[in-house]
C-alpha cells in the first residue's frame, strides 16, 4: 500500500462523524451491496460472521418510525412505560465514574448547546431526541442483529463489522450515524422487521447523504491524544 493509499483509508476514518441532519437523497441498492460486501470482511472469532443486517426504505422505514416514535412521545409523557421497553444488553453502566461521565457531559451539551437548547427546556430535549426515531431523515436505516445463542464476543464481531459499514460508507461519499437509541424498542423494530425471535437488535445507523447547511453537522467530538490512552512497554 503506498502512501496515497495510506491518506485515503486514513481520510475516510478521521472524517467519518456520526451525522444528525440527512438529506432525502436516495442511495442506490446497489451501493449499500457493495458497502455490505466490504463491511462483511471484518474478522470474527473462528469466522462465526454472527451479524445479520436489514436494509430498511420506503414504507417500511415509515412504519419503523411512526411506530417507534409514538412510543417515544408515550414514554415521554408516561415515564413509567420504560418497563416495557428495556434493552436486551447494558450498553451503558448502571454507575458512571470520570473520566468517562465527563466526557458524556460535554458530548451532551456540547450538542445542545450548538442546538440553542438550554438545561432545563425538556420539550426540546425530548423533540430533539425525538430526532433519533425519525433517523434524522435519513432514506436509509441499517438494523443490525445477533442471534441470542452467541456470546458476548459476538457484539464484539458485529462492531468491527458496522464500523467497516461506516467506513466503507464514508469512501463512497455517504455518512451515518451508529445508534444504540433503539435498542429500547427492540421489541417494535423486530416486529416490524419480521425477525425471528432468536435475533438480538445490537445498532442502528441512519445512512444517506448530510445535509451541508444543517448547524448540526458541525458538531465534531474531539479525541483523547495517543499518550492519555495507551501504554508502551520494552522492557
Amino acid at each position: 500500500m503506498n502512501m496515497e493509499q495510506i491518506r485515503y483509508v486514513d481520510d475516510a476514518i478521521t472524517t467519518r462523524h456520526s451525522v444528525r441532519a440527512f438529506l432525502d437523497t436516495p442511495v442506490a441498492t446497489e451501493t449499500i451491496k457493495d458497502i455490505l460486501n466490504v463491511a462483511a470482511r471484518a474478522p470474527s472469532g473462528t469466522n462465526t460472521q454472527p451479524w445479520k443486517v436489514y436494509v430498511v426504505t420506503g414504507q417500511k422505514r415509515a412504519e419503523m418510525i411512526e411506530r417507534v416514535c409514538a412510543a417515544q412521545q408515550a414514554l415521554f409523557q408516561q415515564p413509567e412505560l420504560a418497563e416495557q421497553y428495556q434493552e436486551t444488553f447494558a450498553y451503558y453502566p448502571e454507575t458512571w465514574i470520570s473520566p468517562f461521565i465527563d466526557r458524556r457531559r460535554e458530548n451532551g451539551w456540547g450538542l445542545y448547546g450548538l442546538l440553542g437548547i438550554q438545561k432545563g427546556e425538556k420539550e426540546k430535549m425530548a423533540a430533539q431526541q425525538l430526532r433519533n426515531y425519525q433517523l434524522f431523515d435519513a432514506p436509509v436505516a441499517l438494523y443490525f442483529t445477533v442471534n441470542k445463542a452467541m456470546g458476548i464476543g459476538s457484539k464484539m464481531d458485529i462492531s468491527m463489522m458496522i464500523q467497516n459499514v461506516m467506513i466503507a460508507a464514508k469512501a463512497r461519499g455517504l455518512d451515518t450515524c451508529p445508534q444504540a437509541a433503539w435498542n429500547h424498542f427492540h421489541p417494535i423494530v423486530l416486529d416490524v422487521l419480521g425477525a425471528p425471535e432468536n435475533e438480538e437488535l445490537v445498532c442502528t445507523i441512519a445512512l444517506g447523504y448530510a445535509d451541508p447547511d444543517h448547524i448540526v453537522n458541525t458538531f465534531i467530538t474531539p479525541r483523547e491524544p495517543v499518550e492519555n490512552f495507551t501504554v508502551f512497554l520494552d522492557q
